[in-house]
């Protein structure tokens, strides 16, 4: 049996009678032709801009202007200066030895050591960096300055 192009029909239930509109109130589809009451969205061709609102101030207005660059990947560092050094009393100091102590941000991924204050004990300081005012006094007081 061959299949003639007369002979193909839709799938039952694939296809709906259009909506005949604007032919009267008895039709169901009258006097709006389906499309609520008047106004801009009512008319044939109307589209309004992304973001409108109908005239209230949209959402992307309301919002206040990021100031500046966003850092995605920002690498957060624990600050420490040499006075909280000579507080903590410690031979060694170093990122994760003030993580056990919480002197450290659990997020932090490396140390800077700041010159603000005066140690007189000998340290041993592992850091990323070191201002050369502190690398001066810990030095000078008989510690050791480790450049991790």
């Amino acid at each position: 049996m061959t299949i003639k192009l007369e002979d193909l029909k839709p799938a039952e239930g694939s296809t709906h009678k259009s909506k005949r509109v604007g032919r009267g109130r008895s039709s169901g589809h009258g006097k709006t032709s389906c499309r609520g009451n008047n106004g801009e969205g009512q008319r044939s061709g109307s589209s309004s801009k992304r973001g409108f609102e109908g005239g209230q101030m949209p959402g992307y207005r309301q919002m206040p202007k990021l100031k500046g660059f966003q850092i995605i990947n920002k690498l957060n560092y624990q600050e420490i200066n040499v006075r909280d050094i000579a507080a903590l009393k410690l031979k060694e100091v170093s990122l994760e030895i003030l993580k056990e102590k919480r002197k450290a941000r659990p997020d932090a991924v490396g140390l800077r050591v700041l010159g603000n204050g005066e140690i007189k004990s000998p340290v041993t300081v592992k850091a990323m960096y070191f201002t050369p005012s502190a690398k001066e006094k810990i030095e000078a007081a008989g510690g050791k300055v480790e450049i991790v």
